[in-house]
């Protein structure tokens, strides 16, 4: 509704002010925006492990015989090698245990049941026979918090006859601190290539106008596969942790001050 229609129906005072804060609000809307200087920044933090966890399993196989005949099962040889199985799974851990690990530290997983099938060529027409048998695993995993004691575990497993070791896994007993000076390095970057653009453009930094993360730490355990059967490889201490890397991303925006406007 165009003003001059509102004046009779409003006080004096009151359309005066309305009249004085329609220039204000106007300038408000056609303001230009602060110039700003925005800065990605990234960071690499290198740590050393200080955890590790041992995975390996032990396994038994039951006779292998005809599958014809496997139909029913044979739970007797199947109860056999599941005996076999958890008696060398007492031992390892009495191994361990004697290695100096708690018991706490010692994790054995599920016992799995898988059915193998097999081809016989030793007939006399020389035709395969399909043959089965199964084979009964338990995994197991040993967490350290002294990585000094990695050769001395390593020996202990493969003295304990384990059929495979699958590997040493790395870790951090402590990742959110890690985390968090990979952010704080990341936001210091920020700074610095933000202070030395600003220098280069003889402009001055504001206050910060925005900030964000284009990539949060990311950290992730490393892995080192046995390269060796478990028996034969003798190298426990060749397994050296390494570092393990935790990257973070940022962008930060500035308000500066200094900067002609182009006219």
């Amino acid at each position: 509704m165009p003003l001059d229609r509102l004046s009779p129906r409003l006080p004096g005072s009151l359309f005066a002010l309305l009249l004085a804060s329609l220039p204000l609000a106007a300038a408000a809307e056609t303001s230009p925006p602060p110039h700003r200087l925005d800065v990605q920044a990234h960071a690499e933090l290198e740590v050393v492990p200080d955890q590790a966890t041992l995975s390996a399993r032990l396994w038994e196989r039951t006779p292998a015989i005809a599958q014809r005949d496997a139909s029913g099962g044979d739970a007797e040889a199947l109860a056999e090698a599941r005996g076999r199985l958890e008696e060398r799974a007492a031992s390892l851990i009495q191994a361990m245990e004697s290695a100096g690990l708690e018991r706490d530290a010692i994790r054995a997983g599920s016992l799995r049941v898988q059915p193998e099938i097999l081809h016989d060529r030793s007939g006399k027409n020389d035709e395969p026979t399909p043959l089965v048998r199964t084979r009964l695993e338990r995994p197991f995993e040993v967490e350290l918090n002294d990585l000094d004691r990695l050769p001395t575990v390593l020996d202990a497993l493969t003295g304990a006859g384990v059929d495979a070791l699958d590997g040493v896994t790395y870790d951090l007993a402590d990742r959110d601190t890690a985390t968090d000076e990979a952010l704080s390095q990341a936001l210091q970057r920020a700074k610095h290539k933000a202070e030395l653009m600003a220098a280069s453009l003889d402009v001055a930094l504001g206050d910060v106008l925005s900030v964000s993360e284009n990539q949060a730490p990311v950290f992730q355990p490393r892995m080192m596969a046995m390269s060796a059967d478990a028996r034969e490889s003798g190298g426990a201490t060749e397994y050296r942790p390494g570092t393990l890397s935790i990257d973070a991303t940022v962008s930060v925006g500035w308000e500066i001050e200094g900067l002609k406007s182009e006219e």
